[in-house]
């Protein structure tokens, strides 16, 4: 979570770089910007993405 960010709060993923087919695909329903990229993040991560999106919604309240 960077509570700093100049836009305001943001989650920080870390994941594999996904391949050229799954970006491929990714593209074709939300296309990134010129700053952006697919990641793959394992399933076991869930519950850690789960607690910082709760921790985001709770830092976006407080602004």
């Amino acid at each position: 979570m960077d509570t700093d960010s100049a836009d305001g709060p943001e989650l920080v993923l870390q994941g594999k770089f996904a391949d050229a087919a799954t970006r491929t695909a990714c593209s074709q329903d939300s296309p990134p910007a010129d700053d952006e990229t697919v990641i793959r993040i394992p399933a076991r991560m869930v519950e850690q993405i789960r607690k910082a999106c709760d921790a985001a919604e709770a830092a976006r309240t407080q602004l």
